[in-house]
């Protein structure tokens, strides 16, 4: 079973994956694929990591989560925006070789015996970016998200923190 939810920043999807993982099992994980860029972000994780009880278990992984022993678990991967950005920059801004080691990786992982909870962005919705690189990026993630939703048994798109249900 795949959940995707995405919405805007601030939207409430990590809170609305976390609940939803919380009812399906007593000891979910959470798979944390950011890295640390700055002060700020860093700040941003510890506030995620303090807003989880001690019945999850937390995962840090930034690209490749089938390494990760997902069988029979119900996970969180927070978030696909932040993942697809440690593809994007290590490929050295290459959308289409990004774009195929994430389907890849994804793939991967889809097929999994688990309960896939995955949250993403559609900044596609938001600011237009001010760079070639960002806008490159914003390709990028639509394409995943796709991608994604299309694999997806449910797709949840978050609106100032009510879930609104658009596939399954």
């Amino acid at each position: 079973m795949i959940y995707f939810i995405t919405g805007g920043e601030r939207s409430g999807k990590s809170r609305y994956a976390q609940q939803l993982a919380l009812e399906l099992s007593d000891r979910p994980v959470y798979v944390a694929t950011s890295r640390v860029w700055d002060k700020d972000f860093q700040k941003r994780v510890q506030r995620h990591k303090d807003e989880r009880n001690t019945n999850w278990i937390t995962v840090e992984e930034e690209k490749h989560l089938s390494k990760i022993d997902l069988n029979r678990k119900v996970v969180v991967i927070d978030c696909i925006t932040l993942w697809l950005t440690n593809f994007y920059v290590d490929t050295k801004y290459n959308v289409e070789e990004s774009l195929k080691q994430a389907r890849e990786e994804f793939e991967r992982i889809a097929s999994f015996d688990c309960t896939l909870i995955i949250i993403s962005n559609e900044i596609g919705m938001g600011v237009h970016a001010e760079t070639e690189t960002g806008r490159k990026f914003v390709e990028l993630q639509g394409w995943m998200n796709q991608h994604i939703a299309a694999r997806s048994n449910k797709v949840i798109l978050m609106v100032s923190g009510i879930p609104l249900s658009i596939k399954g």
